[in-house]
């Protein structure tokens, strides 16, 4: 399925209960970044094994399914009442991100951009 046959389906869910009253871009922004924590409570207090074990628990990858899910339901609607095309935007920042981070200065490495240029590269701006 595609994000433009997916967010049609978010739209009409959304329509069929007459939620659109309640989408303004500031409250689903706010949405987005509570559902957001509840996908991070999913971590709370868990190790790398621990985490790691998730993915051999049936509940536990139903929930982090789920809470996924709602963070990619609420971009999905943030996006649409922006004007934004998704695709398009990840596309163009994949280009931005490939300058900050070419391949020979941040492979394998888990610094800033602005940490990995040479210093007579890096200005106070």
């Amino acid at each position: 399925m595609s994000l433009s046959t997916l967010t049609a389906a978010v739209l009409e869910f959304r329509d069929q209960r007459n939620w659109a009253q309640f989408h303004s871009l500031r409250n689903l922004i706010v949405s987005l970044n509570l559902e957001a924590s509840e996908l991070l409570e999913l971590t709370q207090w868990k190790n790398d094994a621990e985490m790691a074990a998730m993915a051999g628990s049936a509940s536990a990858q139903e929930a982090l399914r789920d809470e996924c899910a709602d963070v990619l339901i609420y971009l999905l609607l943030i996006a649409e009442n922006a004007g934004i095309d998704l695709e398009q935007a990840a596309r163009a920042k994949l280009v931005k991100n490939a300058i900050k981070y070419p391949v020979a200065s941040s492979y394998g490495s888990n610094r800033k951009y602005s940490d990995t240029r040479p210093a007579q590269d890096q200005t106070d701006t």
